[in-house]
């Protein structure tokens, strides 16, 4: 499987309102961050959730946020980031909004 994003690459996480298991935080929705690794890919935890296979596998990055930019209140160094791991199906090049394709959920 080929990563559709690479390291140092801008992204977004998409904005969306999902029903049922959910990998992706609220709080991150619609923030823009930085591939800092492309892990690999694994079952689609969302579908294992709710008794699939996990088919297809997703691409997992780990991706990198301004502290700033996602909390508006936040008073810590304007350096601080915050590090989460992401599905590629709920991220876009920054700049894209809506779901990337057919197999978006």
């Amino acid at each position: 499987m080929k990563a559709e994003f690479v390291l140092d690459e801008q992204v977004r996480v998409e904005d969306r309102n999902q029903g049922g298991h959910v990998r992706t935080p609220w709080y991150i929705r619609g923030k823009r961050g930085r591939v800092i690794e492309v892990l690999r890919p694994f079952p689609d935890p969302e579908l294992l959730a709710e008794g699939g296979h996990g088919s297809p596998y997703r691409m997992l990055y780990r991706v990198e946020f301004r502290q700033c930019e996602v909390w508006p209140d936040y008073e810590g160094e304007p350096h601080d980031t915050l590090v989460l791991d992401i599905y590629e199906h709920w991220l876009s090049k920054d700049g894209q909004d809506g779901p990337r394709g057919a197999d978006a959920r």
